[in-house]
C-alpha cells in the first residue's frame, strides 16, 4: 500500500463495524491513492455514502470516522501540531482564536491556566464516534470556529467544552470546574442539545444566545415602527420573533376621528415582511418572523389570504409565517356552525372601554371572554360583520393545506395554564409555536430634548425571551441519565439568561423578570423504536404520559434546587407555584405515580422557583440531526432519504434501523393522526408552555377530515398546533429553535 491508504486503519474499521464488507472500501481506497489527500478523502467518503442503506446503515459512521481523520488533519496543519494525536492543546486554541477575534477574551480571562489545562484533559476525542456522518459535517460546516477564510480551528469536542465554561463561567470558583465536566459530559455524550444560537455563538464575539422572542405590538405609530426596529435587531443577531399584531386597528377604522382612514395590518405585514427579508441572520439565512391575529379581527380573510400563491400581490406577505389566536368560543361555532362576529379591535376600546383580547375564559364553557364577546355582540353602537365560523375555518383549511400555516394558538387553555396569569396575559405563541409566557406593550411616554440629547421615555412591557435545550431522549432514556441530566441542563439554561446580552432592553429586562426555559425533548419516535413500542398504540399514547410526567417533576424539582442556592425570579410571589394551584390544575396531588409531588409542592413553596417557565419542546430539526436522531416528537418521513447538499447528496436512514426497529418506523404519512393527538394531549398536560406539534396530510384530504384533526386537538387542550405538513407542501424549520 502506498501512503494516503495506509492512513486510513481499515482493521480497526472492520473491528468497529464487523458486519460490513471492508475490503471493498480498502479495495477503493488504493484505486484513489494518486489523488491528494482531500479529493482521496472526498472521493472515499462518498464511497462510503453510497453503501448506506436500511440494509446496512453503519456506513454513516464509517463515512464520519473518515471525516473526522480529515478534519483532524485540517485541524493539526492550522494549529501547528501533529493530527496522530487528533486534539492539540486546548490551552493554545483558546489563546489563538482570542487572538485571532474569533473567541471572547473572557474565556481565558475567567478561567486561569490550570483550570484550562484540567478542563482540556478531561476532554474525550473517542466521543467523536457517536456521530453520523450527516450529525458530524453539519456541527464542522455550521458549528465549528474557523478563522475569517474559513479554515478550521475548533474540533467537535473542544466547542462542546467552550460551550460548557461560557454557560458556567459565572459559578461558583469552588465549584465551576466540576460544573463544567457535568455540562461537557451532557452534551459530549449527546444526551442534549443547546439551542442553535448558543451552539453557533457561545464563546464567540457575535450573535447572542437565546431562540426565541415575542413582540407586542400597540395601536400606535410609534409603537409600530419601534417594535419594526427592535425586530430588526433581532433579526440580525440571529433569533427567530413572534408578534402580535391583535391590538391595531382594522382597515376602514377611524384615524383621530376620521372614518375609514386605516389600511388594517397588512401594511405593517409589509413592512415586517420587507424587514424578515432585508435583515438576515449574519449573513447566512432571511430573519424568521411569523405574526398572530386574533380570529374575531375584522382583517382576518386578509390576514389569512397572505401567503397564498395566487391573487394580488400586494397584498401578500410570502416571507412571514401567520397564526391564528382562538376562543373556545369560536370552535364551537364552527362545531354548532353558528355565526361568527368579527370586530375592530381599536373601535371596542373606544366604544366599550375595554380591549377584547384582554379577556380569557377561566373555566371550560365560561368565563370572561365569552362575557365581553356577547357584551360586543349586543351594543348596537359597535359595528361587526357577522358571517359563519365554518366560512373563516374554511379559509384557514385552504390556507394550510396550499402553505402549510397559519398556525393554531389556542388562548384559552393557554391562559387558563399559565402559572404566572398573576402578572399578565398570554396573547400568542412564538414563530414555533412552543413558546407561551406574559406579554404586554412598550410604550413611549415622553420625548424631550437634556443638554442637547434626545431623551425618549418609555414605559416597557413584557417582551417575551426564551432559552432552548433539548433532551435526547433515545439516548438520556436509554442510559437512565434523565436524574442527573436534567439537573445540569436546568442549570445551564438559567445561566444563559445572566450572560446573554440581549440587543432589545425590554427583553433583557422581561428575561430577569420571569427568568425563562425552554427545556425540550427530542428523539420520541427513536425512542418508541428502540422500544418496541408502535406508534398508533395505547402504550404510546400512555409512556408518552409517563415520561413526561417524569421529566416535568424533575425539571421543577431542579428549578426550584436552583431558587434555594441563588434565588427566585422575581415575580414569584402570587404565581401558581407559590400558591400550589400550578399542581392542583393538574391533578398531580392525586397522581398515581411513585412521584412525590405532594413534598415536591411544599418544596416550591418554601424554596421558589428559579424559573417562571420551564418546559417547551420546539421543532429541534438541525440539532436532532447533529445528534443522530429523530426531531423533536414527530414521526419520521422514511427511514431512508437523502438530505441535499450543494454538490451532492447525504443518505440517511432512520436511527438505529435493524431488523427489529423497522417495523416501528411507519412513516409520517401513513399514520393516523389522531393517535399523534393523544400522545400530545397525555404530553401537553406535563409541559407549562407549549410543543411544536406538527400534522402530517396527504395533500388529497378532505376538508372536513382536517377540521376533525383540529377539532379533536383543540379538545383534547393541546394549547398550540404547528405545520400542517401535506405531501404537496414545501416547509422550513426555524433555525433559531432548534435545539
Amino acid at each position: 500500500m502506498t501512503s494516503l491508504t495506509k492512513v486510513v486503519n481499515f482493521q480497526e474499521l472492520q473491528e468497529m463495524f464487523p458486519e460490513l464488507q471492508m475490503q471493498y472500501l480498502e479495495k477503493k481506497a488504493a484505486q484513489l491513492d494518486s489523488l491528494n489527500e482531500n479529493s482521496f478523502y472526498d472521493q472515499l467518503i462518498l464511497e462510503c455514502l453510497s453503501f448506506i442503506s436500511m440494509d446496512e446503515p453503519n456506513w454513516t459512521y464509517v463515512a464520519a470516522h473518515l471525516y473526522l481523520q480529515q478534519l483532524y488533519r485540517h485541524a493539526g496543519e492550522n494549529r501547528g501540531y501533529q493530527a496522530d494525536h487528533k486534539y492539540g492543546s486546548f490551552y493554545d486554541l483558546l489563546h489563538k482564536l482570542v487572538s485571532l477575534d474569533i473567541y471572547e477574551s473572557k474565556l481565558i480571562e475567567k478561567y486561569d491556566r490550570a483550570e484550562i489545562d484540567e478542563l482540556g484533559r478531561f476532554i474525550n476525542p473517542e466521543k467523536d464516534q457517536l456521530f453520523t456522518y450527516l450529525g458530524i459535517k453539519m456541527l464542522a460546516d455550521r458549528y465549528l470556529a474557523k478563522d475569517r477564510q474559513k479554515n478550521i480551528y475548533e474540533l467537535p469536542q473542544e466547542r462542546f467544552m467552550v460551550i460548557s465554561m461560557i454557560l458556567m463561567q459565572n459559578e461558583a470558583r469552588s465549584q465551576r470546574v466540576e460544573l463544567v465536566k457535568e455540562a461537557y459530559w451532557a452534551l459530549s455524550n449527546l444526551y442534549m442539545t443547546v439551542a442553535t444560537p448558543t451552539m453557533s455563538n457561545a464563546g464567540k464575539k457575535w450573535g447572542q444566545l437565546s431562540s426565541c422572542f415575542i413582540e407586542t405590538v400597540d395601536d400606535s405609530l410609534d409603537s409600530i415602527y419601534d417594535s419594526n426596529t427592535d425586530i430588526a435587531a433581532l433579526s440580525k443577531n440571529g433569533g427567530g420573533i413572534g408578534v402580535y399584531l391583535g391590538k391595531i386597528r382594522s382597515r376602514g377604522s377611524d384615524i383621530k376621528g376620521f372614518k375609514g382612514a386605516s389600511s388594517g395590518v397588512l401594511p405593517w405585514m409589509k413592512q415586517l415582511n420587507n424587514t424578515a427579508v432585508s435583515v438576515d441572520q449574519l449573513g447566512q439565512r432571511q430573519g424568521a418572523i411569523s405574526v398572530y391575529l386574533d380570529v374575531w379581527h375584522k382583517d382576518i380573510f386578509s390576514f389569512l389570504d397572505a401567503k397564498l400563491n395566487n391573487g394580488d400581490e400586494r397584498l401578500r406577505t410570502h416571507d412571514l409565517f401567520t397564526g391564528i389566536c382562538i376562543p373556545d368560543l369560536f370552535m364551537e361555532a364552527v362545531e354548532n356552525r353558528g355565526d361568527w362576529h368579527l370586530f375592530d379591535p381599536h373601535e371596542v376600546r373606544r366604544v366599550m372601554g375595554f380591549s377584547l383580547e384582554d379577556y380569557f375564559d377561566e373555566k371550560d364553557g365560561e368565563g370572561s371572554f365569552r362575557e365581553k364577546y356577547q357584551e360586543c355582540i349586543d351594543n348596537e353602537q359597535l359595528s361587526r360583520e357577522t358571517i359563519p365560523a365554518i366560512e373563516i375555518m374554511k379559509s384557514v383549511l385552504r390556507s394550510q393545506l396550499e402553505t402549510g400555516t397559519p398556525f393554531m394558538f389556542y388562548r384559552d387553555e393557554v391562559n387558563r395554564k399559565n402559572a404566572n396569569g398573576h402578572k399578565g396575559m398570554i396573547y400568542c405563541t412564538n414563530l414555533c409555536t412552543e413558546i407561551v409566557q406574559n406579554q404586554s406593550v412598550t410604550k413611549r411616554i415622553e420625548e424631550y430634548t437634556k443638554d442637547g440629547k434626545i431623551v425618549i421615555e418609555k414605559t416597557p412591557g413584557d417582551f417575551v425571551v426564551c432559552n432552548l435545550s433539548s433532551i435526547n431522549l433515545a439516548r438520556a432514556v436509554s442510559d437512565s441519565a434523565l436524574e442527573r441530566l436534567i439537573k445540569v441542563q436546568v442549570r445551564m439554561l438559567d445561566n444563559v439568561i445572566d450572560i446573554n446580552t440581549i440587543p432589545v432592553i425590554q427583553g433583557q429586562l422581561t428575561n430577569q423578570k420571569y427568568r425563562a426555559i425552554g427545556l425540550g425533548t427530542f428523539g420520541w419516535h427513536h425512542l418508541l423504536a428502540i422500544s418496541k413500542i408502535a406508534w398508533e398504540s395505547e402504550r404510546a399514547v400512555q409512556f408518552a404520559d409517563e415520561l413526561y410526567e417524569k421529566i416535568a417533576y424533575l425539571t421543577i424539582q431542579s428549578s426550584m434546587e436552583l431558587a434555594a442556592e441563588k434565588e427566585s425570579y422575581p415575580a414569584f410571589e402570587g404565581s401558581d407555584w407559590d400558591t400550589g394551584a400550578y399542581f392542583e390544575k393538574r391533578g398531580y396531588l392525586q397522581s398515581d405515580s411513585n412521584l412525590d409531588w405532594q413534598g415536591l409542592m411544599e418544596s416550591v413553596q418554601k424554596n421558589g422557583m428559579r424559573n417562571a417557565y420551564l418546559l417547551a419542546v420546539a421543532p429541534n430539526a438541525s440539532t436532532a440531526l447533529i445528534a443522530g436522531s429523530t426531531p423533536s416528537i414527530d414521526p419520521i418521513f422514511n427511514k431512508q432519504y437523502s438530505e441535499e447538499k450543494k454538490d451532492y447528496r447525504i443518505p440517511v436512514t432512520a436511527p438505529d434501523l435493524n431488523s427489529e426497529t423497522t417495523w416501528y418506523y411507519k412513516s409520517a404519512y401513513l399514520l393516523d393522526q389522531k393517535w399523534s393527538i393523544l400522545q400530545n394531549a397525555q404530553r401537553q398536560k406535563h409541559i407549562d408552555q407549549a410543543i411544536s406539534f406538527n400534522l402530517y396530510v396527504p395533500n388529497t384530504i378532505k376538508a372536513k377530515d382536517l377540521l376533525d384533526l383540529h377539532t379533536t386537538a383543540w379538545k383534547e387542550k393541546l394549547k398550540t398546533s404547528y405545520y400542517i405538513r401535506s405531501t404537496s407542501s414545501e416547509i422550513e424549520d426555524c433555525e433559531s429553535c432548534s435545539s
